[in-house]
């Protein structure tokens, strides 16, 4: 009798099947996973920051400027202002005049990842696009 309470009690033990937790190396892998996603926002959301500021200094430029001529230009000092490089006032795509002018901008920005030895450079291209005619349809009248 005794015999058998020894070898339930035995069982009743908490072994290492039963432990919960993470191991060192599942600790370790989260920690790299986690990392390499937190290391590409740090290398994206400059771009995402510079495309809003492209976005406003279109908008800014189109209250402003009366004519294709006046609008590029304008863009071109509020983008020198704002430290924008990605976009130029030759690069916008302008139809119509005056009030009515629409304006939009294209362009790819290539962020370099790492170099591997055997397959070489590693890249993100992300491609921007932006209109101001998206601000008449999304007005309800």
């Amino acid at each position: 009798m005794q015999l058998r309470n020894r070898s339930q009690s035995m069982r009743n033990r908490p072994t290492v099947n039963k432990q919960k937790g993470m191991s060192l190396i599942g600790l370790l892998s989260t920690l790299f996973v986690l990392a390499s996603f937190v290391w590409l926002a740090i290398r994206i959301v400059p771009t995402i920051v510079e495309f809003w500021a492209v976005e406003k200094a279109v908008a800014a430029a189109r209250v402003v400027a009366k004519t294709p001529a006046d609008l590029r230009t304008t863009f071109d000092k509020i983008a020198d202002a704002s430290h924008i490089h990605a976009v130029d006032g030759k690069s916008l795509v302008i139809h119509g005049s005056g009030s009515d002018m629409q304006i939009s901008f294209s362009y790819q920005k290539v962020i370099p990842l790492a170099t591997i030895p055997l397959a070489g450079p590693a890249s993100l291209m992300i491609d921007y696009h932006g209109s101001t005619e998206a601000e008449k349809s999304g007005k309800s009248e």
